[in-house]
Order: C-alpha cells, then sequence, then structure tokens
C-alpha cells in the first residue's frame, strides 16, 4: 500500500524526536521512533498511544479513542487516541504530545515480562 500524503506529512513534522519511519500494518499504519511504535495512523486520521496517565487530557481535548468492529458485532477499543486538532495545527504541541506517546510504550514495553527464549531445535539421529 502506497503512503499517504498525510503519512509523509506526518513523518516529517515529527522528524526532530529522530529516526521516524511509518510501516503498513492492517490497513493502517503504524508509526515509529526509533523502532518503537507510538503512534497510528487509520484512515488518514492520527492517534498516539494513551495509558492511564496520558488518556485524560486527550478526553478534556475532546479526542476520542481508536475504535474498530470484531467479525461478532463485538466493538473494540484500542489505547491510542485521536490527537486533537489543535495539537496538530502546532508542531511543537504535536511533537510534545508524540514524545509523551513513546514515553507510554517505553513503559508499556518495561512493563511486559521479558520474553522466553526460544528452545533450540534439535535434530533426531536416525536409526540406522
Amino acid at each position: 500500500m502506497a503512503r499517504s500524503e498525510f503519512v509523509d506529512w506526518l513523518v516529517e513534522q515529527l522528524a526532530p524526536m529522530g529516526p521516524i519511519t511509518a510501516r503498513s500494518m492492517f490497513g493502517g499504519w503504524g508509526v515509529y521512533c526509533h523502532g518503537i511504535i507510538f503512534s497510528i495512523v487509520v484512515d488518514d486520521v492520527a492517534y498516539l498511544k494513551t495509558d492511564a496517565t496520558t488518556e485524560p487530557r486527550f478526553e478534556q481535548a475532546g479526542s476520542g479513542p481508536f475504535r474498530y468492529s470484531m467479525h461478532d458485532g463485538r466493538e473494540m477499543k484500542m489505547a491510542y487516541w485521536r490527537i486533537p486538532d489543535d495539537v496538530m495545527e502546532d508542531r511543537g504541541a504535536m511533537i510534545k504530545w508524540s514524545r509523551e506517546a513513546l514515553d507510554v510504550s517505553l513503559r508499556a514495553q518495561k512493563a511486559k515480562p521479558p520474553k522466553k527464549p526460544k528452545a533450540a531445535k534439535t535434530s533426531k539421529a536416525k536409526a540406522g
């Protein structure tokens, strides 16, 4: 899928944060800084990663979470909230909010238990 002009613009706007990349995912885009996802873009709407610390500010700004429908009709809500319009219009504010979203992603990574190493595959000797 070709990147939209909006995704290109967002990557350019966030460049002062460090190396920003966008990868296609599930019909939208994941936005990464130093390889860590902190934002998603769906239908040219940008959302930032949130947690209990940052969600209230998004609520106060009149924003809402990204939602999608499951095959069985249930609606799911993700911990990504739409970037408020006034923040999108102010590059400094957008970078500040995006850095906070990156911090949320880093905290979430630290909270996860470390992955167990995969067991090495052993080849079985053929009996002859």
